[in-house]
């Protein structure tokens, strides 16, 4: 009777990037997409090489973001995604079987059949044991603090399809908002500014870089970046234009996702027991996920709300790195673990 070597997977699965940590070590740090044949169905390209081929594919091909908003919106894209990178990461082998124990991170917003999905696809993709976390308390622990004292800390994580807003103490969540506004939106709604103001037809990876270069959440920057050129067809005339973007048109460009955001803090404030809502003022409010990236974000919100922020050491791997420290003490962390 063989026996199985036990690996163990955490797993970070986000909209708009997959991080793996396989043994207490960040193995994949690649894009959320797959390229499939249609035909065949078999999977060509995932992460980063699935990526350069978005908007570049042939009848033959089509490029798939498995999640959206948080969620697995292609259960069979998905599945596939998370089996070709576990291949990536972990040696089989015929005479020695393994077994993965995963945690995989969820939106805390998400229903029971978005749950399952998850749990489905991580099992699919030969997991044997499958625990889940709530990114916002992921985050938290990706950032150092103790979720289990008896204090509150609220959590606001920005990702790729929801921003998740938590408050935790004891090791639960007491008030939590999830809302499915963050950056993918931001790169729509700079699509979108492009396209009215600029009359310039742009992809979503273009998109994304002028969010990444000259992305901010205020028009009013004490070390500005400067601008930056992004080519395209005129929508009209069809002709090859070249536009040059400054950081203030980003700002104007996602002001209304920026203040659905702000609300929302508000929001989960105002259902904040009084003794909880001391202490995240005494404590202020941390910011993770690629959204805190964006360049005075954290003024702005501290201007509006009146309270402190603080932005991860790496905000991108926030939720990742707790998810990790989740599954490598497991026994510790059990309160927040679930099936």
């Amino acid at each position: 009777m063989f026996s199985f070597l036990t690996e163990e997977v955490a797993i970070d699965l986000g909209t708009a990037n997959i991080i793996i940590i396989l043994n207490d070590k960040i193995v994949i740090n690649e894009p959320s997409i797959v390229t499939v044949d249609r035909s065949t169905k078999k999977l060509v390209a995932l992460g980063t090489e699935a990526q350069m081929m978005l908007g570049r594919t042939h009848d033959d091909l089509v490029t798939i973001r498995p999640l959206r908003d948080g969620v697995i919106a292609d259960y069979n894209a998905a599945e596939k995604m998370l089996t070709g990178f576990l291949k990536k990461i972990t040696k089989r082998s015929s005479i020695f079987p393994r077994s993965l124990k995963m945690v995989v991170c969820v939106p805390s917003g998400g229903t029971e059949v978005e749950m399952r999905a998850v749990r489905d696809s991580a099992q699919n993709a030969q997991g044997r044991d499958v625990y889940m976390i709530y990114e916002p308390v992921a985050a938290a622990i990706g950032m150092g603090i103790d979720v289990s004292a008896p204090e509150g800390n609220m959590i606001v994580d920005i990702g790729g399809g929801t921003t998740e807003i938590a408050v935790i103490a004891l090791g639960g969540i007491v008030t939590n908002k999830s809302i499915r506004v963050a950056g993918d939106e931001f790169t729509q709604d700079i699509t979108e500014y492009m396209r009215h103001q600029h009359n310039i037809k742009i992809g979503e990876r273009t998109a994304e870089q002028i969010k990444i270069h000259v992305g901010a959440a205020t028009s009013e920057l004490e070390d500005p970046p400067g601008e930056y050129s992004v080519s395209g067809p005129n929508q009209i005339t069809s002709l090859p234009v070249n536009v040059p973007v400054v950081y203030q048109e980003v700002a104007h460009a996602i002001e209304k996702s920026i203040n659905k955001i702000e609300f929302a803090i508000l929001d989960a404030l105002e259902q904040t027991p009084p003794e909880l809502y001391a202490d995240i003022v005494r404590n202020g409010i941390y910011l993770a996920g690629g959204g805190a990236l964006l360049r005075g974000l954290d003024k702005r919100l501290e201007k509006k709300i009146g309270i402190p922020f603080h932005i991860a050491e790496d905000p991108l791997k926030a939720v990742a790195r707790g998810t990790g420290i989740a599954l490598k003490h497991s026994k510790k962390y059990q309160a927040v673990l679930f099936r």
